[in-house]
């Protein structure tokens, strides 16, 4: 930051709207949370719930204590937004019950919040809704740890990162380059060999796409590899996941580092550095 940009500098907290589609809603709080909380920027969050869907995993009591229904959010304006996956990826988005709601948050966002990051499903609908870039299904699962490169060199979003990095992918669809690269509004920050388009944004840094999953804990894939398995469902070992392909040995985790970097640059070069300090209380 510049002397003279700091010399303007007031503190306030930041607000942060998280619109968790997750099932696994209470570990994708800890998860996300425990990611904005590791740096020195102050953050007020709002859980946010759709109202338009009945879940089946979070009570209704707790659900009334800790999160707010979406047409709250729409009386307010936030610093940033974070919108997740959900497993509703093999569905048209049209066939989501809630779609008609979510896109009411994503053009709300658009004005009255000044960076919003999709994450997996969530990026999906957002280059769908925002930019008209398809969703292409997958033949089998993409499930797994999978190295990515950046392709561009001095983006904010990306500082302090290796030339080439992990994140845990678990979705049934992806993304086709020449799609997003007819976008002239887009940027792609980074790619893989076998994951595809991973990282994307909109020019004016308003908008971050991740197709996979850098808030995953170390056992969440296995957690999700047992459950299909318990279900009869055709799964393969998560790649490079689990010592030597046995899944008989505990994982570790090398994208932790990444997670942190990710979320700490998103919050500060695209959150509290540009977001004008009256933003939230126009």
């Amino acid at each position: 930051m510049t002397e003279s940009r700091a010399s303007t500098q007031e503190i306030r907290p930041l607000k942060v709207a998280i619109v968790n589609l997750m099932p696994t809603r209470e570990t994708t709080e800890t998860q996300l949370l425990r990611l904005l909380g590791n740096t020195p920027l102050q953050t007020e969050i709002s859980l946010v719930r759709m109202e338009s869907h009945t879940f089946k995993n979070t009570g209704e009591d707790y659900l009334e204590k800790f999160y707010i229904p979406s047409s709250e959010v729409l009386k307010n304006r936030y610093d940033g937004m974070i919108i997740t996956g959900a497993p509703v990826e093999q569905i048209p988005f049209e066939k989501v019950d809630y779609w008609s709601e979510l896109c009411r948050i994503m053009d709300y966002a658009r004005e009255n919040v000044y960076s919003t990051l999709y994450l997996c499903w969530g990026a999906f609908a957002g280059l769908y809704h925002h930019h008209n870039v398809p969703k292409i299904p997958l033949d089998k699962k993409l499930f797994g740890i999978f190295m990515n490169r950046r392709t561009t060199l001095n983006d904010p979003l990306l500082r302090g990162f290796d030339d080439v990095f992990p994140i845990p992918q678990s979705r049934h669809t992806t993304l086709r380059e020449t799609d997003v690269l007819t976008r002239p509004e887009l940027t792609i920050l980074a790619e893989s060999d076998e994951a595809g388009v991973t990282l994307v944004k909109s020019n004016d840094n308003r908008e971050i796409f991740m197709t996979g999953h850098l808030e995953y804990d170390t056992s969440t894939l296995a957690n999700e590899y047992w459950r299909d398995k318990a279900k009869g469902l055709p799964i393969e070992l998560p790649k490079n996941y689990f010592p030597g392909n046995d899944a008989q040995k505990p994982p570790v985790s090398f994208w932790r580092s990444t997670a942190h970097l990710l979320f700490s640059n998103w919050l500060n070069y695209y959150v509290y550095q540009e977001t004008p300090y009256d933003y939230v209380s126009r």
